[in-house]
């Protein structure tokens, strides 16, 4: 039984669609992000209700038991994963979206009657007469897979549970080429004949492909290819709006997938890349390789205590974050440096590079936990002009962002990307586990320089340490 109208139908997909444009608004900015969320949250309450009072539902029963059991494992999970483990997570639920709308395109496929007079169905999908519909449910099986797939990849890799590297093999580009042939094939058959195996062997062309895809893309390229995926997923879910006769998930599938593609080039551009460069990179050796090796070149290393008053008759103070700090969870400790600093009349200013972490927003999140002003935090592309104005520059955690290879080292696989210029500043101290390089793989030459200092350590530890020297002083 249908509760709503038509009409009341398509006013409350309209209020959920507005909804969905202001969470993406929202998101834009620090500020307003966990208003936008909430809203998005709203809008995607609201469309879910719509959708039980405006369709002739079947198997409510089944259906209520798997949002309970969805809900029951997606709950915990996102109240307990760490800040570190985010773009994990979002390569998960990214995945799992495009997977979710290639089986809802194959069950739509599998549930057509090939009568075309028949009118209480939705769409005649195996009827020459309807090849629009038949090309958006083979984009959907094919581009969904590809998303499910290649972010189950991401995720093992981000994860560690498999190498970083970029893994390539003589013959992949040929493969690759061939396993899309195979799929563009499959699709056109699955267009004009609704068969259904062909459309399975579409599904698994397309995590061929999406695997392919992603195990070329290695270090710190990973991240940019989750969001690539991302944007798949939501032109794949608006495919799969054409086939459902569901203008809503048309319009929440084209604005994540716009989102997605704008954040992709923003985040390659950051990057000083191109998004074929970090795709086929590795091809001819220019992807971000990961390496694990440590300098063993001498560095000049201090004490906490030396950090101490480096900072303490300091005017003013540049704080550089990255992902070291987000693993050592020491956002707490460094507002706390911040507020002593601070309390000595020294100006403390934070630098965030755009693709500082793991994806874009992780310092500004992370620093928002530990309220830190969102006024103290600055983009690369305003603090830069400040370092030379800056007596200290404190590293904590970031390597790639700050390494000014991408400047003077051509060749390098972060050759051309916007870094963060602390080199400026009259003196560097960089908090670091070990020498071991950043994601990129390669050395810091900022790290032998004269002006710099190291002090080794667990960030938090190391910071906790400088806080009690500060205080001391």
């Amino acid at each position: 039984m249908m509760l709503l109208s038509p009409t009341w139908t398509a006013i409350l997909y309209l209020a959920a669609a507005v909804c969905f444009i202001l969470a993406l608004k929202g998101l834009s900015s620090p500020k307003t992000a966990r208003r936008g969320n909430l809203i998005g949250a709203a809008g995607a309450l609201v469309a879910v209700i719509t959708v039980f009072l405006s369709v002739r539902l079947e198997n409510i029963p089944w259906i209520i038991a798997a949002i309970a059991v969805g809900s029951a494992i997606a709950a915990p999970v996102a109240r307990r994963v760490q800040m570190t483990q985010m773009p994990q997570l979002v390569a998960l639920f990214n995945g799992v979206g495009g997977g979710a709308a290639a089986l809802v395109a194959l069950l739509e496929l599998g549930h057509a009657t090939p009568d075309a007079g028949d009118t209480t169905g939705l769409y005649d999908l195996t009827s020459v007469l309807n090849p629009w519909v038949g090309l958006a449910i083979a984009f959907t099986l094919l581009v969904g897979a590809v998303s499910f797939a290649g972010s189950m990849v991401t995720f093992a890799k981000l994860q560690e549970l498999m190498t970083t590297r970029p893994v390539v093999f003589p013959g992949l580009p040929v493969i690759m080429a061939a396993v899309l042939v195979a799929a563009i094939a499959a699709s056109v058959v699955v267009i004009f004949t609704g068969a259904i195996w062909i459309a399975v062997v579409l599904i698994v062309l397309g995590v061929a492909t999406g695997v392919l895809l992603v195990l070329p893309v290695g270090g710190a390229d990973v991240p940019i290819v989750i969001s690539l995926l991302n944007a798949f997923t939501g032109l794949a879910v608006a495919a799969s709006g054409l086939v459902l006769g569901n203008v809503l998930l048309v319009v929440a599938g084209t604005l994540v997938g716009a989102s997605g593609t704008i954040l992709t080039r923003a985040m390659a551009s950051a990057m000083g890349r191109s998004v074929a460069g970090i795709l086929f990179g590795a091809f001819r050796g220019g992807s971000t390789a990961g390496s694990t090796v440590a300098s063993d070149r001498p560095v000049r290393s201090s004490s906490a205590e030396d950090v101490a008053v480096l900072l303490g008759y300091a005017q003013r103070v540049i704080i550089v974050p990255g992902y070291g700090l987000a693993v050592a969870q020491g956002q707490h400790t460094i507002a706390e440096l911040q507020a002593a600093l601070e309390a000595r009349g020294i100006e403390v200013i934070f630098a965030i590079h755009p693709v500082a972490g793991r994806m874009p927003g992780h310092m500004n999140v992370l620093l928002a936990e530990a309220n830190i002003p969102y006024e103290a935090l600055k983009e690369m592309s305003e603090v830069n002009r400040e370092f030379k104005t800056a007596d200290v520059a404190l590293v904590v955690g970031a390597n790639d962002v700050v390494n000014p290879a991408a400047k003077t080292t051509p060749g390098s696989p972060i050759y051309g990307m916007p870094i963060l210029e602390v080199d400026a500043a009259r003196q560097v101290v960089f908090l670091k586990r070990s020498m071991r390089p950043g994601f990129a793989g390669i050395e810091n030459e900022l790290l032998f320089e004269p002006q710099t200092t190291l002090l080794f350590g667990d960030a938090k530890d190391s910071l906790g340490k400088v806080l009690s020297a500060v205080k001391a002083l």
